[in-house]
């Protein structure tokens, strides 16, 4: 498989811990709208709601290293996503900071400042990510091992937790060692462009959104937003005593892209995805839309499309770059306490150092249109594998021309016949079965039949990929066989 596959692969995977983002993001929304001041300091409900949404959203990087691995695993088996959760487990131990200065033999303190902020770092959708591809990846190779008698017990999915905690060890050690200079210098990086004005400013937008795939997007934005470099543009936004139509430049043109061209990006999406599939994608572009808009929290959008189009995401940088341009050149400033939905839109909108805040909605008109013409456009001319046109979804147009008992009994025979199988079960996408003799299988007439994968589990089980009708087709072959 080339790259671009992989890449498609993990697009895929993705979309199980996404799903958990957009009730995150409103119920944060919602508590930070209920007490925009205190957040949550000041009202019980809105810190109610902040925290449960909080424990979603700070904890991104679990959910990348147990969902990846379960999306990516060959069989969807929980094995996987507990070797992903054990990884990390290792990871984040390892590379704490009063554990980096016990293994080399020294104090937090002597580590120095930076060190321990960018060891403070160290749990993000990057480090989530990468735990969750190596244990799928063990998964998918090792999950049928067999070891020596005496050590039998460990054999199969019992190894892979086993290997992807050896790995764990590997990988912790590089961090140990490289994590701090590539954190600090993407703060270095920051910091050189501090004088560059608007120029500057879009620069930042693209750099913003390159590092959201990594996770390390806080670490920039810190030198901005905050006062590591001195610039501390929220607080000062906020404060009311900055420079007007200057301070909150490094806000004010993320408005039009998170409330505007991303969820125009998604109508996008929904209308380029297959007949078939569009109810389907069609709620789930609806719910992240409107997360974003209200919001802010554009990642569910962002992750659905980085990895299966990661040429379109770059232009996505680029167009968040030249947005941050535009409004930082024209003065047009608005500032925001979470991120640049319409909740803190509408809270900064008469605050002291809001500039012309009016014209980031006629800009985000403009960039709406241009979002949805650039990934519509594009979507269509390179058949990018974007949420509702993934390869199996045209394998299952394919598969649902005929009737359902008729599929049903066409894969009756290509598996042997009725005589060939034992247990006939289903989960979400995939048939699953008791063979007596896999040689009776015809793997061929089963992808002839829409099949996008089959699965051999052990001796006298099979799973056959078959899409969303699986329990359908499942159901249908139970009554033929009665």
């Amino acid at each position: 498989m080339n790259i671009f596959g992989y890449l498609q692969r993990i697009g895929k995977a993705l979309m199980v811990p996404i799903a958990t983002l957009p009730a995150a993001g409103l119920m944060i929304g919602i508590g930070y709208a209920i007490d925009p001041a205190g957040w949550g300091g000041n009202s019980p409900i809105a810190a109610f709601l902040i925290g449960g949404g909080g424990a979603i959203m700070d904890n991104q990087a679990w959910l990348f290293a147990v969902g990846v691995a379960y999306g990516l695993a060959r069989d969807n088996n929980g094995a996987a996503a507990l070797a992903g959760l054990v990884g990390l487990m290792i990871f984040d131990k390892l590379l704490d900071p009063g554990m980096v200065a016990n293994l080399t033999n020294t104090t937090v303190e002597a580590l120095g400042a930076d060190s321990v902020r960018a060891y403070n770092g160290r749990l993000n959708a990057l480090t989530g990510l990468i735990f969750g591809v190596v244990a799928a990846e063990f998964y998918n190779r090792f999950h049928n091992i067999q070891l020596p008698s005496w050590l039998s017990f460990f054999g199969g999915r019992r190894f892979v937790p086993i290997a992807s905690s050896v790995a764990a060890l590997a990988i912790s050690l590089i961090f140990i060692i490289v994590w701090p200079s590539f954190y600090n210098g993407l703060i270095s990086f920051g910091k050189s462009i501090l004088d560059l004005g608007a120029v500057g400013a879009g620069i930042y937008g693209v750099v913003n959104r390159l590092m959201i795939p990594l996770g390390l997007h806080h670490a920039i934005n810190a030198v901005f937003w905050w006062d590591v470099a001195g610039i501390n543009d929220i607080p000062t936004f906020w404060s009311g005593v900055g420079e007007l139509g200057v301070t909150g430049m490094y806000q004010a043109g993320f408005f039009p892209i998170m409330g505007y061209g991303l969820p125009a990006a998604c109508l996008a999406i929904y209308h380029t995805a297959h007949a078939k599939n569009k109810q389907k994608v069609g709620s789930l572009m609806l719910a992240i839309a409107l997360t974003a808009i209200v919001t802010g929290v554009t990642e569910p959008i962002e992750f659905a499309f980085m990895y299966v189009a990661p040429a379109l995401y770059v232009i996505h940088a680029c167009l968040t770059g030249l947005s941050l341009f535009l409004a930082a050149a024209f003065g047009w400033i608005a500032g925001f306490n979470f991120s640049g939905g319409l909740i803190d839109f509408v809270l900064s909108f008469n605050t002291p150092l809001a500039h012309k805040p009016y014209m980031l909605i006629v800009q985000g008109i403009a960039f709406a249109a241009i979002y949805y013409t650039v990934f519509r456009f594009a979507i269509v001319k390179f058949d990018l594998k974007t949420p509702g046109r993934e390869v199996d979804d045209e394998n299952d147009t394919v598969a649902t021309e005929e009737g359902l008992e008729e599929r049903a009994a066409a894969y009756l025979k290509a598996l042997g016949g009725e005589q060939n199988l034992g247990n006939i079960d289903a989960c979400i996408t995939r048939l699953r079965l008791e063979i007596k003799d896999v040689a009776q299988i015809d793997e061929p007439q089963l992808k002839r039949l829409g099949a996008m994968g089959v699965v051999k589990v052990g001796e006298k089980n099979l799973q056959v990929i078959i899409g969303s009708e699986a329990e359908l087709v499942a159901s249908a072959m139970k009554s033929l066989t009665q």
